[in-house]
C-alpha cells in the first residue's frame, strides 16, 4: 500500500519544505488538489527539493482546460520530476464548470473519456512522432508544428487517475485509467457494493487486471492531534459531510444508506439565502451518519480503522499527520498501515 500527504497543509510559500519533510517521513505520494490554489504549482516547487515521492494532483479540474493545455503542464511537470508526476482528473460538477470557470458542460463521461484519449495522442505526437490526429465530438486537436512541440523527455506519459463517484465515472476508469480515485463522499459499504463492481466491469470491457490500475482509498481521513478539541473537529467533518451531502450529484451514496430524506433536507437549506445555513446544515449530521464517512481518531487509530474497512482493496490512502507530528513517529504508523493491510496488491 502507498501512503500519501496533501502538500497545502503549511500554506502555499512552505510547499516545498513540506514536500521534504514527507519523503523523509517515508510518504510515497506528495499530492495537490485544485480547491483554492492551484493544483500544479505546489508540485513544481516540490519537484525540485525532492527525489524519490510521487508527485499527483488529486485533483485537478479537467473540464477548466482544453487537453492541450492540460497535456503540457502535465509533460512539463513529468519531464521536471524526473518522471514521478501523476495526472489526477475529475470532472468537478455543472454548477462549477459553468459559472466558476467558465466552459462548457456536457454529457461528463463520454466527455472524459475523449479527454483522455486526446491527451494520450497529445503525448504521443510529442514523444513518439506520431502526427496528432484527434477529431471526436468534444475536442478536436489536428494541428502541432515544430515551434510548439516539446522535445521528448524520456519518462514517458504521466499516469492518468480519475476521479468517480458513480457507477459510469467508475467503469470508464476502469477501461482507460491508470487508477481510480473514488470521492471523499463516500462509505465502506458504497465502495463495496457499486464503486468495486463498476471498477471490475470497466476492467472486464478493456480486458484489463485489477493490477494495472492503483485504486485510493476512499472516504474523508482525518487525524485528531494531542490536545485537539475532538467535538470541534467532528464538527468541522459534520460540515463537510453535509456540504457535499446537499449536492444532487453524490446523493446516491446518501440513497444506498436509506438517507435519502437527509439529501432532500440538505439541499433545501443549502439553497436558501440564510447566513446561518451551514451551521444547520451540520446539525442534521448525526453521530452515526459522520462514522459511515469519516474515519478520524489519532494516528494510531485511524490507520488501524483504515485497514480494518479497506485492507485487501486498497492501493493508496492519504493520511495527513497534525502538525508537528514527529517523523519516526509518522514513519511507524506508516509501517503499522502497511503491516496491517497486508494482502494489498
Amino acid at each position: 500500500m502507498k501512503t500519501g500527504v496533501h502538500a497545502f497543509e503549511a500554506g502555499i510559500a512552505d510547499v516545498a519544505a513540506c514536500a521534504a519533510w514527507a519523503e523523509e517521513a517515508g510518504y510515497d505520494v506528495v499530492a495537490s488538489a485544485e480547491v483554492d490554489h492551484d493544483p500544479f504549482l505546489p508540485l513544481a516547487l516540490a519537484a525540485r527539493d525532492t527525489s524519490r515521492v510521487r508527485l499527483a494532483t488529486t485533483i485537478a479540474v479537467a473540464f477548466a482546460r482544453t487537453p492541450m493545455t492540460m497535456a503540457y503542464v502535465a509533460n512539463d511537470l513529468q519531464a521536471l520530476s524526473g518522471g514521478r508526476f501523476v495526472l489526477g482528473l475529475g470532472t468537478q460538477t455543472k454548477p462549477h464548470i459553468t459559472r466558476r470557470f467558465g466552459m462548457p458542460w456536457g454529457r461528463p463521461a463520454a466527455r472524459m473519456r475523449e479527454y483522455i484519449t486526446a491527451l494520450r495522442a497529445i503525448w504521443d505526437d510529442w514523444n513518439t512522432g506520431r502526427p496528432v490526429r484527434h477529431e471526436g465530438e468534444h475536442y478536436r486537436h489536428t494541428l502541432m508544428t515544430a515551434t510548439f512541440r516539446p522535445a521528448p523527455h524520456g519518462h514517458g506519459n504521466p499516469p492518468i487517475h480519475l476521479a468517480a463517484v458513480g457507477p459510469l465515472m467508475t467503469r470508464l476508469a476502469g477501461e482507460v485509467a491508470d487508477g481510480l480515485i473514488p470521492h471523499g463522499f463516500s462509505t465502506e459499504r458504497y465502495f463495496r457494493e457499486v464503486t468495486l463492481p463498476a471498477l471490475e466491469e470497466g476492467l472486464a470491457r478493456a480486458g484489463r487486471d485489477r493490477s494495472e490500475v492503483t485504486v485510493h482509498c476512499p472516504g474523508f481521513v482525518h487525524v485528531h492531534a494531542p490536545g485537539d478539541d475532538v467535538d470541534a473537529q467532528r464538527r468541522m467533518l459534520r460540515g463537510r459531510v453535509a456540504f457535499y451531502g446537499s449536492t444532487p450529484a453524490y446523493r446516491g451514496v446518501l440513497d444506498l444508506h436509506g438517507w435519502q430524506e437527509l439529501h432532500e433536507r440538505l439541499h433545501a437549506l443549502s439553497v436558501t439565502p440564510d447566513e446561518d445555513r451551514w451551521d444547520r446544515m451540520a446539525d442534521l449530521v448525526d453521530d452515526e451518519v459522520l462514522d459511515t464517512f469519516c474515519v478520524s481518531g489519532s494516528l494510531a487509530e485511524v490507520t488501524a480503522e483504515v485497514s480494518r474497512r479497506f485492507g485487501g482493496l486498497v492501493d493508496q490512502v492519504h493520511i495527513q499527520p497534525p502538525a508537528g507530528t514527529p517523523a519516526p513517529e509518522i514513519r511507524a504508523a506508516l509501517a503499522s498501515l502497511k503491516n496491517q493491510a497486508s494482502g494489498v496488491r
